[in-house]
């Protein structure tokens, strides 16, 4: 994984907005669905990344009012936003469920699920999946659906090996109609000066409305966010 600047960071303000320093690169991710609305892969697939230009220091929403989105323009003040963070500030490790296949484990931590929905299809999903990595083929396609989970609900390895993890150049994506995706390892910050686990992905609330602030708990799509 590429190293990052020391300085990259990001912090939750007290009832406002994140605070991105250190020159983190922004740029935008969707989804790419079948005629069927699932989940395929993220976009733009096999190009570089197209960058947001933002100042450094920059803040992005929390509240889910801002008229600039992706960037904060003042509105948690005037609608009266709490953000009172909520997530528990154990390791993944110490909350995650675990399964085991032929050759696979697969970690689950549902307080950081996104809802971005790689996770099955109309047909199954991941757990089952698990159940029959003996099949090369089903094996394959379960590894790329865990890693495609962008909240890192999802976590699998190889037997009982370290983790896999996608090769991420350390960014803030901005899906759409959905969290700030925080990649790389960027560690993010408390106004306590509390310092959340590291993790190579992360997706942070943007809606305002998450019960596990300051990470996305899908809430956005059960309110039906649109973002500009």
């Amino acid at each position: 994984m590429q190293e990052k600047p020391a300085g990259f960071r990001i912090r939750s303000i007290e009832n406002g907005p994140y605070l991105v320093s250190g020159g983190v690169p922004l740029i935008r991710r969707y989804r790419a669905t079948s005629t069927d609305g699932e989940p395929l892969e993220w976009e733009p697939v096999g190009a570089e990344d197209k960058p947001v230009p933002a100042p450094d220091p920059y803040l992005l929403c929390r509240c889910g009012q801002s008229g600039k989105q992706p960037f904060c323009d003042g509105s948690h003040a005037r609608c009266g936003f709490v953000g009172k963070l909520t997530a528990d500030r154990r390791s993944r490790r110490e909350r995650c469920q675990v399964w085991r296949g032929t050759g696979v484990v697969l970690s689950d931590d549902r307080t950081l699920c996104a809802s971005a929905g790689f996770c099955r299809t109309r047909l199954t999903d991941v757990w089952q999946m698990v159940e029959r990595t003996e099949d090369p083929e089903v094996r394959a396609r379960l590894l790329r659906m865990v890693m495609n989970c962008d909240s890192g609900r999802l976590v699998v390895s190889l037997g009982e090996g370290e983790p896999l993890e996608p090769e991420y150049l350390a960014s803030i994506a901005v899906v759409r109609d959905g969290p700030l995706w925080v990649r790389g390892s960027i560690p993010i910050e408390a106004p306590d000066g509390f310092v959340y686990e590291v993790r190579n992905r992360v997706t942070l609330c943007r809606c305002g409305q998450s019960w596990n602030q300051p990470f996305c708990d899908g809430m956005h799509e059960r309110i039906g966010l649109k973002t500009p």
